[in-house]
């Protein structure tokens, strides 16, 4: 019988690869435009909850044939493993070969996850935002925030970012590793009201909650600005969030799923999802003025887009340990 193996890929393999946000962006956007072409298998991911709470382990399968990638990833968030010394976020994606169904490489998915979000906002941004928007609000300066900022540094002339955390050292040192990463003028805010107003785009990237804080009031968000709401709708008051003259997502069917769950309620109706606005089913913004929202609920077609990229660049570089099937 013939030996099978599989790669295994460490996050510092997956690092490694060197895929570029630029790569990452264009992937994802490939993967958008064959999802609006009905040509993409996602079923709304399942989860478990050990202990309650807002911890969840979420199973995402998906399939995108045109990029031959199929896969699944089972992807952890536990809000209080910052208590532990231990990231929010952590899992593995499993990549398998299209044509026989057997693992062709078992990976890390932390990377990939902060990677690829960051590159779904600013997809999003790249149609709801103004193309000359220069000014960001970053709320939660952590992955996702750090992440989020590289992906909109590629598409749009980012010149300031005012960062808010609840926890004041989280943001300053934010500002201070990104002020080093990018030539943009970097402020940590004391208040989350100065991380909104006066900003183009608003990324809120704190723990995804059932119970939204709903910290974010009606009147802050600026006329033509465009928010990312990587956390759900956690930071965002039911009145804010009727301000949009555009509420859109990555995934109707998973945003009606969730909406079953507890999350989403009294939310204003879905004008498109991702996959409509890339291939332009939907229009996205229309006009200088527009409020306009994107509530990304990370889909597993967007760690399937990424996958066969890493495992096709650690091939070709050597990285990762071979194991026995």
């Amino acid at each position: 019988m013939t030996e099978h193996k599989l790669l295994y890929l460490s996050r510092t393999d997956v690092e490694s690869a060197g895929l570029t946000m630029a790569e990452i962006i264009t992937a994802v956007e490939g993967a958008f435009r064959e999802k609006g072409a009905g040509k993409v298998e996602m079923p709304p991911k399942p989860g478990i909850h050990p202990g309650g709470g807002d911890n969840f382990i979420h199973a995402m399968p998906a399939y995108i044939p045109a990029l031959r990638s199929a896969g699944v990833k089972w992807v952890s968030g536990f809000p209080e493993n910052f208590k532990r010394n231990l990231p929010y976020i952590t899992g593995l994606l499993i990549f398998n070969d299209v044509e026989t169904g057997m693992p062709l490489a078992v990976m890390d998915c932390v990377w990939i996850t902060a990677m690829r979000t960051g590159a779904a906002t600013a997809l999003a941004a790249r149609f709801l935002a103004r193309p000359e928007s220069s000014t960001v609000g970053i709320l939660g300066c952590g992955v996702q925030g750090r992440t989020n900022l590289e992906a909109l540094n590629v598409l749009f002339p980012i010149q300031q970012v005012k960062a808010y955390d609840l926890n004041t050292e989280a943001a300053l040192l934010y500002t201070r590793e990104m002020s080093e990463r990018f030539p943009i003028q970097l402020t940590a805010v004391s208040t989350p009201q100065e991380a909104v107003t006066g900003c183009d785009i608003v990324v809120t990237a704190g723990p995804i909650l059932k119970r939204p804080h709903a910290t974010i009031q009606a009147g802050w968000m600026d006329e033509g600005a465009f928010a990312s709401m990587v956390d759900y709708d956690s930071y965002w008051s039911r009145q804010a969030l009727k301000e949009a003259s555009k509420f859109c997502t990555d995934d109707i069917p998973q945003l009606r799923h969730y909406q079953e769950m507890g999350y989403f309620q009294d939310i204003p109706p879905i004008h498109a999802d991702l996959g409509e606005l890339v291939t332009g089913k939907k229009p996205g913004r229309e006009n200088a003025t527009e409020r306009t929202m994107s509530a990304n609920l990370g889909l597993a077609m967007d760690d399937m887009a990424v996958a066969p990229l890493i495992y096709q660049r650690t091939l070709e570089k050597g990285i990762g340990v071979w194991l026995p099937l």
